[in-house]
């Protein structure tokens, strides 16, 4: 049941990540909500059920885009493996550190994203920081509602069977 949770996350935010790339500014998404599926899995899972859930999403995507098929799915499964290593190692559960995790994570898997199609010379990136930097805030901040959403979700339901009950 777990696994078909993690399947369903990562094809709803490759959905919504193509659905939504075409309203934003030049085409280009400014959030990867797929990198924060593959973040949140590895955080609540541990690190193999983040590097595979970083393999597949990101092996998914490259074939969606027009890029060569095997970096992103390489560069999510490092992300989701580290992830997972530094959740069960640390205590990430507060909102602070969460926030952390996801904006290093996105810096990181850009850092590995853009080394490689530079070291096989495949495409240069000129100074790409800034972008960065704005999906990196993006990503944490979708990272932490995600969080919230779904740590609030069992609360939520026995609340209203709760009060059903009572009427």
């Amino acid at each position: 049941m777990k696994t078909a949770g993690v399947l369903v996350a990562i094809a709803l935010a490759l959905a919504l990540q193509t659905s939504l790339a075409r309203f934003l500014v030049g085409g280009t998404a400014a959030l990867d909500l797929v990198l924060v599926v593959v973040v949140y899995v590895a955080l609540t899972s541990g690190p193999v059920t983040g590097m595979l859930a970083g393999s597949i999403a990101g092996t998914i995507q490259d074939a969606l885009s027009s890029g060569t098929v095997g970096i992103g799915g390489l560069a999510n499964a490092i992300v989701g493996f580290a992830a997972g290593v530094i959740g069960q190692q640390f205590i990430v559960t507060a909102a602070l550190p969460r926030f952390v995790m996801f904006a290093a994570a996105t810096i990181v898997h850009a850092a590995l994203f853009m080394g490689m199609y530079v070291a096989l010379g495949l495409k240069d990136f000129p100074s790409p920081w800034a972008a960065v930097l704005s999906q990196a805030l993006a990503n944490a901040v979708v990272g932490i509602i995600a969080f919230v959403i779904v740590e609030s979700l069992p609360g939520a339901l026995e609340r209203r069977k709760y009060r059903r009950s009572k009427r």
